[in-house]
């Protein structure tokens, strides 16, 4: 009797909704949302809220998933913005607002405001205009998007600015040189994907109104670009090629002489020569890859002609065939996640215990939101600390100002990771009396009262 119970007991946890952990190495599941399966999954993006609060944005083939991912015990959908049917959706956001695009003709570009995020999101316009139905992908830089390989103009590229009214952008100019697949815009240069005829574009896009062609070159061998990353320096171009021959390889060009592209290093899993590569994202010395039926990978680029493979995990175990199933978008946030799309089971939210921003060894993670402290102690003679908290890595000033309003210290004037800091203020040289200081990082502004008494 005691062993049936067991294994009654056995079989109750296993029918449980656990998030079951897949293939993997130096990457966990956080979370897995499977909730709008109708034929298949597209995109990811991300959107980090001004109070630090993340919510990953998922494609589903009717429309666009919004899901607040900020507690990793509760990850929870936030609201849904209907969408013409489409096997292809795409998004970008810009301040408080998602743009959202698909290849659904009559589909437009959809405006979604998202500062009454985590209640609710609002579509609040739909763009379409005379030869403009529908995109293929979105692409943003600033308060400027650039829209490709839909129906306007032969499915080359052109741009909508946002800087002025962001729920009714105004369209400026138009690239058409050849249809582009993707493209990425870093520092007012477009490296686009011309994914049919397999050359990759470098393009000016200084002038919004006049775009114009700086360099072309194939993307050999088996050219068949889909989408492009560039390194933070702007020397290297890593370049998925999603058609074409076989191997379908990450490769990696030389930029720095923009009118001389070298093909430095080319990529592909350990042993796997069958999954398709199909995006790249780039954060610092880390490049994340989508990879198919390989799904999630994660590169040291440190050196970005020798990529390195840190860490991975497999949202589509079937197998790493040559097919178009499995890892089709990835994302990773300022706190270190991850989020992931699998066409066939929706969203993946992942944690990797090496890169970027890593968990800790005791498993604790970086901050939720930003927050600054009551300086410790308070009153003070002459010493006091200071404590602050970064969700992701950001420029932090901290300034100490007294009664007038008169700046009397600058502790903090620089680039800092996400965590938990403090600093110290010593006042040996200041009266007795009410000081005030404040904490900008990014967008966030805080300020306190303490007092000194000598």
């Amino acid at each position: 009797m005691k062993i049936t119970l067991k294994v009654v007991l056995v079989l109750i946890i296993i029918s449980l909704p656990v998030f079951s952990q897949l293939p993997n190495s130096n990457m966990r599941l956080i979370a897995n949302k499977n909730e709008h399966f109708t034929n298949y999954y597209s995109a990811i993006w991300g959107y980090t809220a001004p109070d630090g609060k993340e919510y990953a944005i998922l494609g589903c083939a009717d429309g666009t998933a919004f899901y607040n991912i900020t507690d990793t015990n509760n990850v929870t959908e936030s609201g849904f913005v209907q969408g013409l049917t489409s096997l292809w959706r795409e998004f970008k956001t810009f301040g408080h607002y998602a743009y959202i695009v698909s290849e659904a003709y009559g589909s437009g570009l959809q405006v979604v405001d998202l500062q009454y995020l985590p209640d609710s999101v609002s579509l609040v316009n739909t763009i379409t205009f005379g030869g403009y139905a529908r995109t293929h992908t979105i692409s943003q830089e600033g308060p400027y998007l650039y829209l490709n390989g839909g129906d306007y103009n032969g499915g080359g590229i052109f741009i909508f600015d946002v800087s002025a009214d962001p729920v009714n952008p105004v369209k400026r100019g138009d690239w058409y040189v050849n249809y582009i697949h993707d493209c990425r815009v870093v520092n007012d240069t477009i490296w686009a994907a011309a994914i049919f005829d397999g050359y990759i574009y470098a393009i000016d896009a200084v002038d919004k109104d006049s775009m114009r062609t700086i360099n072309r070159w194939l993307n050999v061998p088996l050219p068949g670009p889909h989408n492009t990353a560039i390194t933070e320096n702007g020397n290297h171009l890593y370049v998925t090629d999603e058609i074409g021959g076989f191997p379908r390889l990450l490769k990696v060009w030389d930029v720095e002489d923009i009118m001389n592209p070298l093909l430095v290093a080319d990529w592909q899993p350990a042993d796997i020569d069958s999954s398709i590569v199909h995006n790249v994202e780039i954060y610092g010395n880390y490049a994340l890859v989508a990879h198919y039926t390989c799904g999630v990978r994660l590169l040291d680029i440190s050196n970005p002609a020798q990529p390195i493979e840190i860490a991975w995990y497999d949202t589509y175990p079937q197998n790493n065939g040559f097919t178009y199933d499995g890892c089709w978008g990835v994302y990773m946030f300022p706190s270190g996640k991850i989020a992931a799309s699998d066409r066939s089971t929706g969203l993946y939210v992942l944690r990797s215990s090496v890169g970027p921003i890593a968990i800790s060894s005791n498993g604790s993670e970086v901050p939720s939101g930003f927050e600054l402290k009551q300086n410790y102690p308070n009153p003070f003679n002459p010493v006091t600390k200071i404590s602050y908290s970064l969700p992701e890595n950001t420029y932090v000033k901290i300034n100490v100002y007294d009664i007038t309003g008169k700046l009397v210290s600058k502790l903090a004037d620089s680039y800092q990771r996400a965590g938990d800091r403090t600093v110290s203020f010593n006042a040996a040289q200041l009266p007795s009396g009410i000081y005030f200081y404040t904490l900008q990082a990014g967008d966030y502004f805080s300020s306190k009262k303490m007092v000194l008494i000598k």
